[in-house]
């Protein structure tokens, strides 16, 4: 048990996993803001996916009476009770990277993040420039509980769409793992399915689908790979020529804006209730400049 009186301000983060490298950076970012913030202790937990335990780490956080809450939610579905619950004990509350379900959030509560509407489609357009605008294309969800998961496949979607010679032959989720979108991919290519080209929702699943695959001998060249997050190993893979598109989100900018808002709202300043950090197209043409960030 932490003492918050202790402290000029405690800032409690609940993640919804410590083993995803995205939401690594984002939380090592808010660990490196916080030393820059004399008075500023922040205590992670870690959910490891689980909208209960997540919410048990929620309950504790208000009986330490912390002076706010940072939530990266394991579920977009279950914010309105963890927003309750916060708002109750008068706690100011920031959700993080995954956007909360209700459409209008409660006083003291606030979002910082990307707007996801625009990230599939970033994805997709530039996946359909590289196919020539013709070919099947696959997509690989994330977690089905996420806004992130349903807006970028809504972008993908709506893009495919607009052109007559592309089309949708698969949508599947392998929950934003690497692992499973191994497997996933495995399964497609067994199945004698003609894929030009994987969308998916994130670059762990993009890795995931560039090593099944290299496991088939298939070059690169012949399923385009596309992928969200501009990751270190993302990046890496479009350095050997692997990825074709990723996304850049800004793990650390999103982090060190959670921060930043949670210890203004405990001070009662004022913060807007969309705090949003832009996303960038990233090629083989400019993918150097990513690199570090």
């Amino acid at each position: 048990m932490m003492s918050a009186s202790a402290y000029a301000t405690t800032i409690g983060v609940s993640m919804a996993y410590f083993d995803d490298n995205f939401l690594n950076t984002l939380r090592q970012a808010m660990a490196d803001q916080a030393k820059s913030m004399p008075g500023v202790k922040i205590q992670f937990e870690d959910a490891r996916g689980d909208t209960g335990r997540q919410l048990s780490q929620v309950q504790n956080f208000v009986a330490q009476k912390v002076d706010a809450i940072i939530i990266n939610t394991t579920d977009s579905s279950a914010t309105g009770r963890m927003s309750q619950i916060v708002s109750a004990a008068g706690i100011p509350l920031v959700y993080v990277n995954r956007k909360p379900a209700e459409d209008t959030l409660p006083e003291k509560v606030v979002f910082v993040g990307s707007d996801e509407n625009v990230s599939g489609t970033l994805e997709a357009e530039e996946l359909a420039k590289q196919l020539n605008y013709k070919g099947n294309v696959a997509i690989m969800m994330g977690e089905l509980a996420t806004n992130a998961a349903e807006l970028r496949t809504k972008g993908v979607e709506k893009v495919v769409a607009k052109y007559p010679g592309m089309k949708i032959v698969q949508k599947q989720t392998a929950n934003f793992l690497r692992a499973q979108a191994l497997d996933l991919m495995n399964n497609w290519i067994v199945s004698g399915e003609k894929i030009d080209a994987v969308a998916a929702n994130n670059d762990e699943m993009a890795i995931g689908a560039i090593l099944a695959l290299q496991q088939a001998g298939v070059s690169p060249k012949k399923v385009l790979v596309g992928g969200i997050d501009a990751t270190a190993d993302a990046l890496a893979e479009m350095q050997d020529g692997n990825l074709a598109v990723t996304v850049f989100q800004d793990a650390k900018g999103q982090g060190r804006g959670a921060l930043e808002s949670a210890v203004k709202l405990s001070k009662g300043e004022k913060v807007e209730k969309n705090v949003m950090v832009p996303f960038q197209l990233v090629t083989k043409d400019n993918y150097k400049q990513f690199m570090g960030n």
